[in-house]
């Protein structure tokens, strides 16, 4: 009875090396069912030394378009945020009132007309009279003096004209190159009078952003042309294109305003928009590791760091600035030499199954 009790109680060595060989195959099968992380070595390397300034995004072209006659609006073709090509109508104020002068300054041209060509007639008869004996030299100077004020009355009436066309072409107020309608100043209905704004709109191809940079900091900006901006609300860093400093100081202020045009193409950019420039000023070393690599539990910024073994451990770190758009200065939590995951996510899961 006792053999058969530990017969079933306790398996066979055949059995242990069953289970054994069972817990190899299922580890063999985990591993290679986890891939392996991808990491990043931490270390020193020398960067631009940049100097920080707050700035705002500013469009080149940027304008706001005013009616230049009276008028009752008639039509409002766009509102804010649609977009415009150069010379398209944008409002139409109602031309009664202008085609009416532009009438009349035509039917004032063609009376100009009829007068100069009656003084036209009337001059070549008295030359003729005259030669002939038959009028006096002064009846000739009477009548080149009348042919040439109706040339001076056909002239000035032409030139009514022109301004009368001019006028009535306001009354159809176009777009002065393409873009966007940022705001819009005028309602369907309402009485323009000239000088009455009726819509802002900038180009969004054409943008730049304006800092104010310390008197002290001018030197070494001025010295060192390259320059970075970064958009907070986008999550985006690009390179400034050119670098523009103002000749001129705030005097309660003393700074400078320095302006950095941005290159074409930036998604999500609209005037106004807050932005940080960043402008480099020296070189210096620092301990860096890639951007992808930070991750963020709530209000903690860490690094998942793989030690030499496999062991992940999340460990907090104080970081500083971007540095290049990829990379992260560490002030503090990391070491020189030490290797972090750059797949966050992943290492979270490894740590999960066992650190490994």
């Amino acid at each position: 009875m006792p053999a058969m009790i530990t017969q079933d109680i306790f398996p066979s060595r055949a059995a242990f090396a069953g289970f054994a060989l069972a817990g190899v195959l299922a580890s063999s099968v985990a591993a290679a069912a986890a891939p392996a992380l991808r990491t990043a070595q931490v270390q020193y390397r020398e960067v631009d030394q940049t100097y920080a300034a707050e700035g705002v995004v500013e469009a080149v072209k940027q304008s706001t378009v005013a009616a230049q006659i009276p008028g009752r609006v008639v039509a409002v073709n766009f509102d804010v945020g649609d977009r415009v090509k150069k010379g398209q109508v944008i409002v139409r104020i109602d031309p009664t009132e202008v085609n009416q002068a532009y009438a009349a300054s035509q039917a004032q041209i063609a009376q100009a007309e009829a007068t100069l060509r009656n003084a036209k007639a009337q001059f070549e008869r008295t030359q003729m009279l005259v030669k002939q004996k038959f009028m006096s030299p002064a009846a000739l100077d009477k009548a080149q003096a009348d042919f040439h004020a109706a040339e001076a009355q056909l002239a000035a009436a032409k030139a009514g004209g022109g301004q009368a066309a001019a006028t009535r072409a306001y009354a159809t107020v176009t777009a002065p190159y393409s873009g966007v309608v940022s705001a819009r100043l005028v309602e369907l209905g309402e009485m323009a009078v000239p000088g009455k704004p009726l819509m802002t709109g900038f180009d969004p191809s054409d943008l730049r952003v304006t800092a104010s940079v310390p008197q002290s900091e001018l030197d070494a900006v001025r010295k060192r042309t390259g320059a970075s901006v970064e958009f907070p609300a986008l999550n985006k860093r690009v390179q400034a294109v050119r670098v523009s400093i103002l000749p001129a100081a705030d005097a309660q202020t003393h700074t400078t305003q320095v302006r950095l045009d941005l290159p074409p193409g930036v998604e999500g950019l609209y005037p106004g928009m807050f932005a940080r420039a960043y402008f480099a000023v020296g070189k210096v070393k620092k301990l860096l590791i890639p951007a992808a690599a930070v991750a963020k539990r709530s209000e903690v910024t860490g690094a998942y760091v793989v030690g030499g073994n496999g062991e992940i451990r999340f460990r907090q770190l104080r970081v500083g600035e971007a540095a290049g758009g990829d990379e992260v200065e560490v002030l503090a939590g990391l070491a020189s030499g030490e290797k972090v995951a750059l797949d966050p996510v992943a290492a979270l899961e490894a740590l999960k199954r066992g650190g490994k």
